[in-house]
């Protein structure tokens, strides 16, 4: 839905690194080991590096915790695509020695200190998963359990044939889903296939995912990169506040109907007559929309307007 308000239809191709200039790391994005961060263009692009496998251990997850963070009150961010650096792991899971000192994980100090009941991953995802930004995962490789669990939390997931894989292997350790996961899943695949994954515990590959509705698209490996980018900066130039209203209007969609209709309503008053919006439906009429030739392929009209247009 969320892709269809974008006017993304046909529109994401491969992209050359030789087109843009190399991203830049902000001074506030300093400082971390195991994430790489880099902004350009108003995408904030997240690499993982937690040698050797990625696993969500206390080092990463508090890493993690401080970016949320830090990029929620940053304007110039508008997008965070995470990725990374291991092509076969994007996030192995979280880490299972926490079994030896488990008041370790219990005293962990992630999340909002909002006093709800929540376990220290819960709430870290949390606060992922109520970002402003729009959130992607660009999958390359494999995520299970938690790192499932956080890709899940994430507005958009994209993946690799042939490289992705998700799964929730916990019921094979003798535990269930803890950071989300039987929230979340449902939610994207409904509560029999969620049933399905949780206790067959078996690695769902991208094809089976995209099926299931647990990711957005399958796209072949060496696709995977100029989509996701693409994507990513189409979002990042919309004008001020569109992503952002499109994002709540849909969050809203599981409120009581007439409770979203109302702020879809209200969320639609706010960019209707905003300038940027009067300029830009002027544009479209002057370049061809409602006529026949033009509404022919609406959203090419739309993606030739002037750069210069708000």
């Amino acid at each position: 839905m969320l892709l269809s308000l974008l006017g993304l239809a046909a529109a994401c191709g491969p992209v050359s690194p030789a087109d843009t200039p190399a991203p830049e790391t902000p001074a506030r994005y300093a400082g971390y080991a195991a994430l790489r961060i880099a902004v350009e263009a108003g995408v904030a692009t997240v690499t993982i590096d937690n040698p050797p496998v990625n696993v969500l251990d206390a080092a990463l997850m508090t890493e993690l915790n401080r970016f949320a963070a830090t990029v929620r009150d940053d304007k110039q961010v508008r997008v965070i695509v995470f990725q990374s650096a291991d092509p076969e792991f994007f996030l192995a899971h979280g880490d299972m020695n926490f079994v030896n000192h488990p008041d370790s994980f219990a005293q962990l100090k992630l999340g909002d200190d909002d006093g709800a009941p929540l376990n220290p991953m819960q709430k870290l995802f949390e606060r992922f998963r109520t970002l402003p930004q729009v959130t992607i995962a660009k999958l390359a490789g494999l995520a299970r359990g938690g790192g499932s669990e956080f890709v899940m939390a994430l507005d958009m997931r994209f993946a690799a044939r042939g490289k992705a894989g998700l799964g929730q292997f916990e019921v094979l350790t003798g535990i269930i889903p803890g950071a989300g996961g039987t929230v979340y899943l449902p939610r994207l695949v409904g509560r029999a296939r969620a049933l399905e994954i949780v206790l067959g515990a078996e690695l769902v590959d991208a094809d089976q995912a995209e099926r299931y509705g647990w990711v957005n698209r399958a796209l072949p490996a060496p696709e995977l990169d100029g989509y996701v980018d693409a994507l990513a900066r189409r979002i990042a130039a919309l004008p001020p506040g569109v992503a952002d209203a499109a994002k709540s209007a849909i969050d809203a969609a599981d409120q009581p109907l007439a409770d979203a209709l109302r702020i879809e309503n209200e969320l639609l008053g706010q960019v209707f007559g905003a300038p940027a919006a009067v300029q830009r439906t002027r544009a479209a009429l002057q370049a061809g929309a409602q006529t026949r030739e033009g509404e022919r392929n609406l959203e090419a009209l739309l993606n030739r307007l002037p750069a210069g247009q708000p």
